[in-house]
């Protein structure tokens, strides 16, 4: 584990800029509770992914979870517009996930604050497991691109600053669009009715093949492994490189005992997140309409 760790730290502090730690807080709560609600919009006891309020809304009760946190009980203008036209902003919001992330990464390794309760109480109890490595790997990484962006010197701020922002959120989206196709417009549970493990991650994930002229080997390439994200969901140790073998083996055994096993290619996959999110701010705008009949 400390060998992992320390290559976290190189690939996702030095390369990337993430904290390994904010990483493996994030990710691990996901991987316990994939789709699953907050028991109420003031906890942390959900999916950590899901937490995309109030840009996005993944179902209709995380869409109404805002009227718990607004003392009138009613629906902010800025919400009612973000869960409205959703499916149209989602891509524009995947821009920015690489910008989200870089910045909760810096709160977690300075100590600037922590994107979730979950994260806060473990840096309350432990700390940064590497603290000093945490902060060199951010700092050497922001410092290289920052070089890299103006050029050693050589280019304008203009220049630069666009360079910084196309580099950024390009990584972004591409990053945001292979995992958002794991489990965006899967199944999403509440805590109390949620199912046993296996079905809970076998229902909320998807799997990505090739089609509609795009080749298996693309597939594999741009995901990484992420194509079998139902495997990975139900063995998260397991290397890769053993997750093609394991995908065949999952499929006959979800076929014997009835379980849904969702797998699709790349353009239908968006084309159901998308999907969802539309249904979701019908759902909500049709609520409010029952609900105040002059709108």
């Amino acid at each position: 584990r400390k060998y992992g760790d320390l290559c976290g730290i190189f690939w996702g502090n030095l390369m990337q800029g993430y904290s390994m730690q904010w990483w493996k807080n994030k990710h691990n709560g996901h991987h316990a509770v994939p789709n699953l609600h907050n028991s109420n919009a003031h906890s942390q006891d959900g999916d950590p992914d899901m937490d995309t309020m109030p840009l996005l809304a993944w179902s209709l009760k995380q869409a109404q979870s805002v009227r718990e946190l607004n003392k009138d009980g009613q629906d902010s203008p800025f919400v009612t517009f973000m869960i409205k036209w959703q499916a149209f902003t989602y891509f524009p919001i995947l821009l920015l996930a690489r910008i989200s992330w870089l910045n909760e990464s810096i709160k977690t390794s300075f100590g600037l604050g922590a994107s979730s309760a979950n994260a806060a109480l473990e840096m309350k109890l432990k700390g940064l497991q590497y603290p000093k490595l945490e902060k060199a790997g951010l700092i050497i990484h922001h410092s290289w691109v920052l070089a890299l962006s103006c050029g050693f010197g050589k280019f304008g701020f203009f220049y630069s600053l666009m360079y910084f922002l196309i580099s950024t959120c390009g990584c972004g989206l591409f990053l945001a669009l292979v995992f958002g196709l794991g489990h965006n417009g899967m199944e999403t549970y509440d805590a109390a009715t949620r199912p046993d493990f296996w079905k809970l991650q076998v229902t909320t994930s998807r799997n990505i093949t090739g089609g509609h002229g795009i080749p298996q080997w693309f597939v594999d390439w741009l995901c990484g492994g992420l194509q079998y994200q139902v495997d990975h969901h139900l063995f998260p140790m397991m290397p890769r490189h053993n997750l093609p073998k394991t995908h065949k083996l999952v499929e006959s055994f979800c076929k014997e005992w009835g379980v849904t096993y969702h797998e699709t290619d790349l353009i239908d996959g968006t084309y159901e997140v998308l999907k969802h999110l539309s249904t979701v701010s019908d759902e909500f705008l049709v609520e409010m309409i029952e609900e105040f009949p002059a709108m």
